[in-house]
Order: structure tokens, then C-alpha cells, then sequence
């Protein structure tokens, strides 16, 4: 049943090939390593360069740039691949998309033809929106960019941004000085690693995805120049939504990434493990719950190619059926993680099966790229009669 789901993307022969590819990877490489990475916490660059060894950041950079301009599903079917691999590497690399995708879609071509090559040869990036009064709600971030001859000035910082330490390239938000209005004054620009006055803060100490790093930045008096400027000065929050739209998705991918290695895991348990002189699979309870699991997982996973087809044929209104696939994607994950280690019995609670961590890593994906209670929101106020 879930193979022929997986062959519902249209993908070309070249794109299979290269799925296969990132399956063989994360089974061979990725996988064995993603306990000794959770355990240390160390940034997983043996994972990194294993994936730029395939040159798979191409895949989302056009042919023009350096890039193979492969599918949005593709990209989304491997993200799901790494993520069951490792949670902590399906991150990082996924928000490199995050990150580049505005400049892709809203960058000078000055800009694209200077950075976007970096970007396909495997460079870094971060997406730096968060504050720590500014979440959910952008418009409420501080971080400042203040007009000065050829350069901007920014002031200000971000919080819990993944590979906030890491990046070669950072796409930083912030508001543009002078503008009153809120939402009108918000702007993004490209912060290139080392730039002056770019300080990282700290790495936090997480429940899950251990190594991924999320860090806390500082931009004191940091001079960009306006080249790195993405679009107009006040242009950024149309900007922030429409890649919100491509990303969330992702972060959906990710997640059912992990649902779908706990649902694995638990399978293969309860077909071995016995009690009463029956296999725990064998009770009627156990094959109940597997019948919601399962239906709820090919439906979530139905819905995901659903969404990448509609971004795939050019469809940009897609809000509302981004945040249905976000949602529903990583309560699923938490659930079937969380059954996952119940099924396990004491053994899921301890860290030599990968439950254990599956069931940390999942927690995250209902808080990040907007907590399920600002997309019920969102979707919920989608039906009101606008008159």
C-alpha cells in the first residue's frame, strides 16, 4: 500500500534514480550514524558532505544557476527520506530550500547569478525570522535595517535559528527604518558568514533533533550591502508568506519522515515480541490501533503529494492546504511516535531502540514553521464569509 502512495508523485526517470539514491544513503550511512549524533550532539558534517557528495542541493536551484531544477516532489520525497535516516540532518538540509527559495523566486538576477551557484555546490543557509518576542506573529520583530549610503545597518537578533552557526548564507528579516506600519516595514536581506558584527549568541541544548544546531545571533551594527537587499525595502512580508507556503510542506515531509520510521519500528517489534504465547500483533486492541495508524498515515501521505502536485503545475494559493498538510503531518508524527513507545513496552523508554528518539525529535515539528494552534487558525478562519 505505501509503495504504490510513493509512486503516486510523477516523477521522472531521473528523479527515481535519484530517490533510490538517498534511500540507499540514509539506510547505509545516515541511519547508523543518527544515535551517536543524538548522543554527542555534534553537528552531523560527515552526514553533509555524504549528501553533497550527490549533489543534492542542486536539486532545487534552477539549471541556470548551477542547478539540476529537479520536481517539488522529488525534493519533498527526499527530505522524507533523510528525515527517517536522521531528524537532525532531514533539518538542515531541508532548510537550505527554506532559506533559498525567496531568492530563487524573488531575487535580483544580480543576486541569483552571485549566490544561488554557492548554494548548488553545497553551501549552507538559514532562515533567520524568530525573535524572542516575535514568533508566531512576525510583525512584531525588532531587528532594524537602517539605510546608509551603499550599505544596510542592522541591529537587532534572531533566536532558534536552525544552522543559525553553520550557514554560508543567511536570509535575514527585519524592519526597515522609518516605516510606521508594521507589516509594511518588514524586509529581507542575504547575510553572508563572516560578515562583521554577525555574532553567534549560543547553540541550545535540545529535547530533540540534538544534531541540528539551533542557535541564538546577534547583528550588532552589522553593515550588509544594499545589493544583498531582497527585493524592495518594505517588500518582505509577501515575501515571508509565499515561501512559508513552500516551506510548510517541507516541514510536513520531515515529519512524516519520522512518523513513518516509528511506524516501521513498531511494526517489526510486535511481530517478533510475545506475550501470553502470542505474538503482540496477534491481539485484536494492537490490530485496531495498526488499522488507525496506518489509514491515518496513507491519507496524510496522500495529502502531501497532493500539495507538492498543486506547487509543482504553478498553483501559488495554496495556504490553506499547506497548513491542513502541517498540521495533520506532525500531530500524526507525535501520535504514531508516541504508540510506537508504548508498543515497545519498557524498551521504548530506553535509548537503545530508535523509538526513544523518534519520540523527541517528533515534538518540534508540532512548534515550529507556525504551532498547530496558529494553523487551525488559519485554516479555520479560511471559511469565513468575507462581505
Amino acid at each position: 500500500m505505501f509503495h504504490r502512495l510513493d509512486a503516486l508523485p510523477p516523477l521522472s526517470a531521473e528523479e527515481r534514480q535519484l530517490l533510490d539514491s538517498i534511500r540507499a544513503l540514509a539506510r547505509d550511512e545516515i541511519m547508523p550514524r543518527a544515535a551517536e549524533y543524538d548522543r554527542s550532539g555534534e553537528f552531523p558534517w560527515e552526514n553533509v558532505r555524504a549528501i553533497n557528495a550527490l549533489g543534492l542541493n542542486a536539486m532545487f536551484v534552477p539549471e541556470a544557476y548551477g542547478g539540476a531544477g529537479l520536481s517539488y516532489s522529488a525534493y519533498l520525497a527526499c527530505v522524507r527520506e533523510i528525515s527517517a535516516g536522521c531528524a537532525s540532518t532531514g533539518i538542515i538540509w531541508a532548510t537550505n530550500f527554506h532559506a533559498i527559495k525567496p531568492l530563487i523566486d524573488f531575487g535580483s538576477e544580480e543576486q541569483k547569478q552571485r549566490l544561488l551557484p554557492r548554494v548548488a555546490e553545497g553551501a549552507l543557509a538559514a532562515l533567520a525570522i524568530t525573535e524572542p518576542a516575535a514568533g508566531s506573529d512576525a510583525t512584531h520583530m525588532t531587528t532594524r535595517f537602517t539605510p546608509e549610503g551603499d550599505d544596510i545597518v542592522v541591529s537587532g537578533g534572531k533566536t532558534f535559528i536552525t544552522n543559525g552557526d553553520v550557514a554560508d548564507l543567511l536570509l535575514v528579516f527585519g524592519k526597515w527604518a522609518g516605516v510606521e506600519d508594521a507589516r509594511n516595514a518588514i524586509s529581507a536581506i542575504i547575510v553572508e558568514k563572516g560578515t562583521p558584527g554577525l555574532t553567534v549568541l549560543r547553540k541550545e541544548d535540545k529535547l530533540g533533533h540534538r544534531a541540528s544546531s539551533t542557535a541564538a545571533l546577534a547583528f550588532e551594527e552589522m553593515r550588509v550591502p544594499r545589493a544583498n537587499l531582497l527585493g524592495a525595502p518594505g517588500a518582505g512580508l509577501p515575501l515571508l508568506l509565499a515561501a512559508l507556503n513552500k516551506s510548510r510542506p517541507s516541514v510536513a515531509a520531515h515529519a512524516l519522515g519520522i512518523a513513518g520510521a516509528a511506524f516501521e519500528d513498531a511494526v517489526a517489534y510486535i511481530n517478533e515480541r510475545r506475550q501470553s504465547g502470542r505474538r503482540i500483533v496477534e491481539f485484536q486492541g494492537i490490530q485496531f490501533l495498526l488499522a488507525d495508524l496506518a489509514t491515518d498515515l496513507a491519507m496524510c501521505e496522500a495529502w502531501l503529494w497532493h500539495v507538492a502536485r498543486l506547487i509543482d503545475t504553478g498553483e501559488s494559493d495554496i495556504g490553506v492546504e499547506a497548513s491542513m498538510l502541517k498540521l495533520r503531518a506532525s500531530d500524526l508524527a507525535m501520535r504514531i511516535a508516541t504508540e510506537a513507545v508504548q508498543l515497545f513496552g519498557g524498551y521504548g523508554y530506553i535509548k537503545e531502540y530508535r523509538v526513544e528518539r523518534l519520540l523527541r525529535d517528533a515534538k518540534i515539528t508540532q512548534i515550529w514553521e507556525g504551532t498547530n494552534q496558529i494553523h487551525r487558525q488559519l485554516i479555520g478562519r479560511s471559511f469565513i464569509d468575507r462581505r
